[in-house]
């Protein structure tokens, strides 16, 4: 297979016309990292579907072995997602043909002797979704392993499984392209680093050490919470602002900026919250991040400071309705978000300010979708709501699939790719 020429995946500004003209969804949330369907401006209808049940606008279902929770990704007519056994023993990349839904590769590319425990059901062992250019595909099981493959011969091009981090509750960040770089996002329990793998050779080019300062011991020095304090499930983003390119991350107890070329740190915004797993968004010189767990909230940060930024950064802060594990999405100067616990509301990008907000119900980790003016959002029960997007709650459908959701939501063209706890199905209005 050829790959398409025309197609990148490099995450900065440079890259914005090279998207637009793709239909693939090469990262955890598509083309630009944040959720959308459509480049930013864009009010052409591409056609998405908005009702769907088991028998009603299914072009295909393939069933997914064993467990992951890892959202699929799309270039070149294949569709990449992994999985791992229950135990956490072997891990798995999984190609599937984007036309037929037929599975072209189930590949074991790492095995554990002694995975530790997940400790609950909400994680897996295959979370972090794959990063695709072409030619090359990255997987990503946190400390279990990392891999390069050759998307053509399906080859392991190289590996890595020496990068410590104790996950705890299993690995849930994923993996970033940057220039000639794999970035990784290890925070667990015992480490928090960021580090820079070449992509062609999978050698680490930069490694940072999070300088979040700790305030969760016990009166014998030891964590509290078995270290969840300290963890963080979140995936960069990388932002190109006046000045050059950062990539913020969101990590327990602090918010940080890096130069993504070395790895320098350039700013950080302390916070109270921990186990972060929304990604970040920016958009109009302006970032969001919510802080996970504890004292959640959501934030619009200013991305121009240097060194501790905490007492100026901050634009608006929102409790109500902060997300912890599904990350937002913004649409048209509005910011949308769904609490794990089924509470969807849409404020004010600029202010904050609370715009609606609404019980749909259900439990929530997959993140959102803004596609065709329409807000998707998937629920553990395997319920999806659609509503427009708009200043008011405007439902349009409520769709149903036999298992729930936990990853999230890709599209490709005029399809939807949806993988539940049993299956991946591709979603296309007939």
């Amino acid at each position: 297979m050829k790959p398409r020429s025309a197609l990148c995946i490099l995450l900065t500004s440079a890259c914005v016309a090279a998207h637009a003209a793709t239909a693939d969804w090469p990262d955890f949330r598509g083309p630009w990292a944040d959720g959308r369907a459509v480049a930013k401006g864009d009010t052409n209808l591409i056609g998405l579907p908005w009702r769907w049940s088991e028998t009603e606008n299914v072009k295909w279902r393939t069933p997914i072995p064993l467990k992951g929770w890892s959202t699929p990704v799309v270039l070149g007519g294949q569709i990449w997602l992994t999985t791992a056994t229950p135990d956490g023993h072997d891990f798995f990349a999984l190609c599937i043909d984007q036309a037929s839904g037929k599975a072209l590769l189930d590949k074991q590319v790492f095995h554990c002797d002694q995975p530790e425990p997940l400790g609950n059901d909400m994680n897996s062992y295959a979370s972090p979704s794959a990063a695709v250019e072409p030619g090359r595909v990255y997987v990503h099981f946190g400390s279990y392993g990392t891999a390069c493959l050759d998307t053509a011969t399906f080859d392991v091009v190289w590996r890595r499984n020496d990068l410590p981090c104790r996950h705890y509750r299993g690995p849930g960040s994923s993996p970033l392209l940057f220039r000639n770089l794999l970035i990784l996002t290890m925070d667990g329990v015992d480490v928090q680093y960021m580090a820079a793998l070449d992509k062609a050779t999978g050698k680490t080019v930069w490694k940072t050490d999070r300088t979040a300062i700790w305030n969760d011991l016990d009166a014998d020095g030891k964590p509290l919470g078995g270290g969840d304090y300290r963890k963080s499930f979140s995936t960069p983003i990388i932002i190109d602002p006046a000045g050059g390119a950062q990539m913020l991350s969101v990590g327990a107890k602090a918010i940080y900026s890096y130069d993504p070329g070395d790895g320098r740190e350039l700013w950080k915004l302390r916070h109270e919250g921990y186990s972060p797993a929304a990604r970040p968004l920016f958009d109009n010189g302006v970032g969001y991040a919510a802080t996970g767990n504890g004292s959640a909230e959501m934030l619009a940060l200013r991305v121009n400071g240097h060194g501790d930024v905490t007492d100026n950064a901050v634009i608006w802060r929102v409790k109500r309705g902060s997300p912890r594990m599904p990350s937002p999405v913004l649409a048209d100067g509005m910011l949308f978000m769904m609490t794990d616990a089924g509470i969807a509301s849409c404020v004010d990008a600029s202010t904050g300010a609370e715009l609606w907000r609404e019980r749909i119900g259900g439990g929530y980790s997959a993140s959102l979708l803004y596609g065709d003016g329409r807000v998707y959002f998937l629920s553990q029960e395997g319920k999806a709501a659609v509503i427009k997007a708009s200043r008011a709650f405007e439902p349009v459908s409520t769709n149903t699939l036999d298992s729930g959701f936990l990853a999230s939501p890709a599209v490709s063209g005029k399809a939807l790719y949806l993988r539940t706890k049993t299956a991946l199905y591709r979603i296309e209005s007939n």
